[in-house]
């Protein structure tokens, strides 16, 4: 039997990268797929067809995930249409990178809000949900410089801390109900958005790295299938570090 058969899962910013990799690996052990993205056509588009191709039940919702009321919306559409939310994976983030002294309160605030705020959102929105069918799995998708930090990047470092803070608050919280919460906290992903560095710069990033090369969308995956599936049932308030051994 597949690891996620019948379970609903929902993943916020899965249209490509992080996400997309999770939303197939969940769909390939029988997850039917509900995911969000700001725009939903074109690699959304694109997603939906792909995962549906696996076989599952796939829908993606256009949604500002940053969006309190449109989030509960959105869960809502999700909950009639699936019948079902077992399995949450925060993943919408970006970033706007600078040092402190020039970095506006614009960007500040949009990264907040978009990598911290929407996991709150949806939080807030999915675990009456979860708490009704007495249980469920939250995964918050941190990263290395939200354990260690990094110049140039104190507002994705402290939402990405936020994250961590968030689920092991939440797997306090929500553990009676039979709801686990926990994080990953991916290192160097070779995403489109790493891609665009130089190789000089990823070159220099894979030094730092014991296993000495970036990681890919799906080894980040197999760990987010882990913590969705009954194999981590004892497993909550945890923070598991995806980074070739970056942080140790």
């Amino acid at each position: 039997m597949k690891l996620l058969e019948g379970k609903t899962a929902l993943i916020t910013g899965a249209a490509r990268g992080i996400g997309k990799a999770i939303a197939l690996k969940f769909a390939s052990e029988g997850a039917n797929i509900a995911f969000t993205d700001l725009v939903i056509e074109g690699a959304g588009a694109d997603t939906e067809q792909e995962i549906a191709s696996l076989g599952v039940k796939c829908k993606g919702y256009a949604s500002n995930a940053a969006d309190f009321e449109e989030t509960h919306k959105v869960v809502e559409q999700i909950v009639q249409e699936f019948g079902r939310i077992d399995v949450l994976i925060n993943n919408a983030g970006i970033t706007k990178d600078g040092l402190m002294m020039r970095m506006s309160e614009q960007q500040w605030d949009a990264v907040i809000n978009v990598n911290l705020k929407s996991a709150f959102n949806f939080i807030h929105a999915a675990t009456p949900v979860m708490m009704r069918q007495k249980s469920g799995s939250i995964v918050n998708m941190s990263s290395v410089v939200g354990v260690s930090g990094n110049a140039g990047q104190a507002n994705y470092s402290a939402s990405k801390a936020g994250m961590i803070g968030l689920a092991k608050s939440m797997a306090k919280e929500l553990g009676a109900r039979g709801i686990r919460v926990n994080a990953i906290a991916p290192g160097f992903i070779i995403t489109e958005m790493t891609g665009q560095l130089s190789e000089e710069v990823r070159n220099e990033w894979a030094k730092q790295i014991p296993l000495r090369r970036g990681g890919t969308p799906e080894d980040v995956a197999n760990t987010a299938l882990f913590l969705a599936s009954d194999l981590s049932s004892y497993v909550s308030g945890q923070v598991i570090n995806v980074c070739g051994g970056m942080n140790t």
